[in-house]
């Protein structure tokens, strides 16, 4: 296959740098090339300097290493805190125990969390009885604090940890025989789920997986029999047979979200498998492990030298990129990968667990940071749950880390970057992921992810719907992701690269964001062309299901060739429809816009470099860097391109259209630049 434009070109530079004496990343500088010893592979190229600048410092060091050396060290600075200030523990500003605290999974993480420090801490350490006796003290604090479903699910995986590590018995057990007694009652799926037919309380499909995790844990320590953690199982195999015809989870009953959760739900039911040494029927495995290669293949397509996960819907910052991490170790434990992909698989988790140190965990406020420095995510994950947050980051890596300890890979370093590269290199420019749909039916929708590389530019197309709560929030909208360079903003509804019509009847905005489809694809040589049709549109309620509007219809073009995306839409209405306002937006980490006449904009900084309008009126540079709503999972926005016409007779047919032009070739870093 020939090479991409950056690999190509990024490659040849290095080369040329080196051969001048120059160059860095590769060793030291060689003057006149000498011909290879006989029993020597020849030197490696140099890392071209973009990719050093993109990937973190820590890419090409033992897993192990960077968890030893970082993750522990801090997990142990946050067991000091809490042991010392207990329930009025505080971090960034916030009591993380106080009553009416959002983080209703604190108590679990605690405990799985803090777990580490005892099971990675030698018993003739003079600090392992200090870790004891802390962890016990702690428990008993604790103990009334509120603690739900995911929470549940941590604190038993501790348990059963430090259960086999012989630390729940005798004088030195680790939780007290009273605590452990109000543990046995209060860590019970029964809280969420109906024990009458195991269905979830008014929670997403991926809980199927929690409530599936207590009850195999309840039952290794001998608290209830088997029959509820198989049942769950089968309910949660079921729900993907019946809503998943691709082999990924529906985040609700068939409404069509597909986000982080869809790939990462399989990995953390085969991790669960994993931990608990549980088999299922040859049937049940074959179909998990079609399901978990899967989303390895959605992966496969996605990695990149910076480590970054996922780059659309809810959840993300740090949780994105550990998704991947942990689909990639269960993958490896399960043998579902090939050698080449295992070592693919484990440097780029070494990539994540590099990145979180050095990105996401912020040296100078001593936490992770997913909330402050024109950082955000959903509420959710608010920053009142910095100290959960902090744990279960933690925790996600250290288990995966784990897993490649028990395969081999303890002190091993990672493949080189150039060999990472080259299989980069490999993977095909576009890929469509189909996740329902696509079956020509009247009253169903097509929902997938289309996936283009640019060089080393992973470009995201998610066509889907984000369902009650999220289908008018940006982060599900139908338009490009690619990290720091194109993203939404958790929980906001502006109308980032799609219009946003406000019908002058007073009714709810009109959006394109949830009847997609004739979902289509095509190649022809760098150009993919992607189109699909919508036969309604989403009256865009806060906080409810989507309601289909079919006074407007559309369809859409996309364009991806590199340095370029164009949009093209024609909306259609069914009769003459007085729009109120029509607008749409550009949130870019670029800045210094500059107007060139006819709704065209330059920017002087930043990937992005251009960027057009054709069907709107007026458009104009709005500087929002210290507006909050344009925070994303990684850094603020820096400009937004407003466009807006105003109230006009929508009685034709409309088109709408868009050229975004970015630097190209070029590769997502960490962090925006």
């Amino acid at each position: 296959m020939q090479r991409t434009r950056l690999v190509a070109s990024m490659i040849a530079g290095a080369a040329l740098l080196a051969a001048c004496g120059g160059g860095g990343g590769g060793g030291g500088a060689s003057f006149v090339p000498l011909p290879p010893a006989a029993n020597n592979p020849p030197p490696e190229t140099p890392v071209p300097p973009e990719v050093q600048a993109a990937q973190p410092k820590l890419s090409n060091t033992p897993m192990d290493e960077i968890v030893s050396s970082h993750l522990l060290p801090t997990i142990e600075r946050l067991f000091a805190q809490v042991r010392a200030q207990k329930l009025d523990t505080v971090l960034l500003g916030q009591k993380v125990f106080a009553p009416g605290s959002k983080d209703k999974f604190l108590p679990g993480k605690v405990a799985i969390g803090f777990s580490y420090i005892l099971l990675n801490t030698p018993s003739s350490d003079p600090k392992y009885r200090e870790y004891i006796d802390g962890y016990r003290e702690i428990a008993d604090a604790t103990i009334d604090v509120t603690n739900d479903s995911w929470g549940i699910y941590y604190y038993m995986s501790a348990l059963w940890k430090l259960k086999k590590a012989g630390l729940l018995e005798g004088s030195g057990a680790a939780i007290s025989p009273a605590t452990l007694d109000k543990l046995k009652t209060k860590l019970n799926w029964t809280a969420f789920v109906d024990p009458a037919d195991y269905s979830l309380i008014g929670l997403p499909t991926n809980y199927y997986g929690v409530a599936f995790s207590i009850a195999r844990l309840r039952h290794l320590m001998g608290w209830e029999g088997p029959e509820a953690s198989e049942a769950l199982l089968q309910k949660m195999i079921n729900h993907y047979k019946t809503f998943s015809a691709f082999g990924f989870s529906d985040e609700t009953d068939g409404s069509g979200r597909f986000d982080r959760y869809s790939v990462l739900l399989i990995g953390e039911i085969m991790q669960r498998l994993i931990e608990t040494g549980m088999t299922v029927s040859a049937e049940d495995e074959a179909s998990l492990k079609g399901w978990l290669r899967q989303s390895v293949d959605v992966i496969k397509v996605r990695l990149n030298p910076a480590g970054n996960g996922v780059d659309y819907g809810r959840s993300l910052a740090g949780y994105a990129d550990t998704a991947f991490a942990e689909v990639l170790s269960a993958a490896e434990h399960m043998n579902v990968l090939n050698e080449e992909e295992k070592q693919i698989a484990y440097a780029f988790a070494t990539r994540v667990t590099a990145k979180y140190v050095e990105f996401w965990y912020d040296a100078e406020l001593g936490s992770l940071n997913m909330w402050q420095k024109g950082r955000r995510v959903d509420s959710y994950r608010g920053i009142d749950r910095v100290l959960g947050e902090n744990l279960s980051l933690s925790h996600q890596l250290i288990y995966t880390n784990n897993l490649w300890k028990s395969a081999g890979y303890a002190q091993k370093a990672p493949v080189s970057t150039q060999t990472f590269l080259a299989y980069l290199d490999k993977q095909p420019r576009a890929t469509l992921t189909k996740f329902a749909g696509f079956d020509g039916g009247a009253s169903t929708y097509d929902r997938g992810l289309v996936t283009y590389r640019d060089g080393l530019r992973v470009i995201s197309l998610p066509v889907v719907n984000g369902a009650k709560t999220y289908h008018h929030t940006n982060p599900y909208f139908a338009i490009p992701h690619s990290y720091n360079m194109l993203s939404g903003v958790a929980d906001t509804q502006w109308p980032q690269l799609q219009p946003r019509f406000t019908v002058a009847t007073g009714s709810q905005p009109l959006i394109p964001a949830a009847y997609q489809k004739n979902l289509k694809i095509a190649e022809a040589g760098q150009v993919l062309t992607v189109s699909y049709d919508q036969d309604a549109m989403d009256r865009a309620t806060s906080g409810n299901d989507p309601i289909k509007d079919t006074r407007i219809t559309s369809s859409t073009r996309y364009t991806f060739e590199p340095g370029r995306i164009t949009r093209v839409d024609t909306y259609t209405p069914s009769a003459a429809l007085d729009i109120a306002k029509l607008e749409l937006e550009f949130g870019s980490y670029s800045d210094g816009a500059r107007a060139l006449g006819g709704n065209r904009f330059a920017f002087a900084n930043g990937d992005v470099q251009g960027f057009a309008v054709e069907g709107l009126q007026d458009c104009a540079a709005v500087d929002v860097r210290e507006n909050a709503d344009y925070n994303t999972p990684t850094g603020a926005l820096k400009t937004s391109i407003r466009c807006s016409t105003p109230a006009f007779s929508l009685a034709a047919p409309l088109t709408i259209k868009w050229v975004l032009e970015y630097r190209s070739p070029s590769v997502a870093g960490i962090a925006p630049k």
